[in-house]
């Protein structure tokens, strides 16, 4: 079982004082609706996931958590542990550690490259979005540009993200509440992650705990 948002809170908590091999696709031979594919609480720093650490930024294991730092502006950055899906549905607890509101965190789904992923993101001052690379070229899914949505917790809080990529079937959740639903078929199998961004403002500073991918 995951282990309980103390943690993650206690470091957001802790940033506010200092701001001061690919599944079967067949359905008779998945396993169960539900069954746990892989989970991460992030305790152990060794894990298998990529780490990054650059002029651009830092992906990493940070006091069991895992931590992302995005030093330059209109970037993203990304990791992933190695594993292979067509559908799964991903769920993650973010929040914003530092730096300023207008920023991007969430999930990946189906990578097979820099060039190509689907990605579900939110931001610390409350907007949403469901996009895709192809090709090393980024764009929103069914929307000219991030939307609102009063689903999402602003400032320093804790929000639970959850995005299914089912078929051509894209669903993204925020505290369990459907803030998306788009189809798209470009990307079929890959790897999931997390991915963290910048906009105009450097220092971007996001964590996140209790990784899961279920068979949905």
């Amino acid at each position: 079982m995951p282990k309980t948002l103390s943690c993650i809170a206690l470091l957001v908590g802790l940033a506010l004082g200092l701001t001061g091999c690919q599944l079967p696709t067949e359905r008779w031979n998945a396993p169960p609706s539900g069954s746990v594919l892989f989970q991460d609480d992030f305790s152990n720093a060794a894990g298998r996931w990529q780490v990054t650490l650059g002029d651009v930024g830092l992906a990493g294991a940070y006091k069991g958590t895992f931590r992302f730092v995005v030093r330059a502006p209109e970037t993203q950055i990304w990791s992933t542990p190695g594993l292979d899906f067509a559908s799964a549905r991903l769920e993650v607890d973010a929040a914003r550690f530092g730096g300023p509101e207008e920023n991007r965190m969430g999930l990946i789904c189906r990578y097979r490259s820099p060039e190509d992923y689907y990605f579900f993101i939110i931001s610390a001052d409350g907007y949403y979005a469901i996009g895709k690379v192809t090709g090393g070229t980024p764009a929103l899914i069914g929307q000219e540009q991030m939307q609102y949505s009063s689903a999402i917790q602003t400032g320093w809080a804790i929000n639970h993200l959850r995005a299914d990529c089912i078929g051509d079937t894209l669903t993204f959740y925020v505290n369990y509440l459907p803030v998306a639903l788009v189809h798209d078929g470009d990307h079929t199998v890959g790897d999931v992650g997390l991915v963290a961004g910048s906009f105009e403002q450097t220092g971007v500073d996001v964590i996140f705990d209790n990784f899961i991918v279920l068979q949905p």
